[in-house]
């Protein structure tokens, strides 16, 4: 049985400024204010909206 991975993605700089698409990217991603935190399933998706808005987020990877 493989252990699925789990991603802490925590917003670190401020979307004012910033485009509406990577807006709507920390958006789907369940940010709303900056040092706030959320766990997501690592998976394709995830990593493509992460990849997206690097510049603006702090991810972890932990053990599930």
């Amino acid at each position: 049985m493989t252990v699925a991975k789990k991603l802490t993605i925590t917003l670190k700089r401020s979307l004012i400024g910033r485009p509406e698409d990577q807006r709507v990217t920390v958006k789907t991603l369940g940010l709303k204010k900056r040092h706030q935190s959320v766990v997501h399933n690592d998976s394709p998706a995830i990593r493509g909206m992460i990849n997206k808005v690097k510049h603006l987020v702090e991810v972890t990877e932990e053990n599930a």
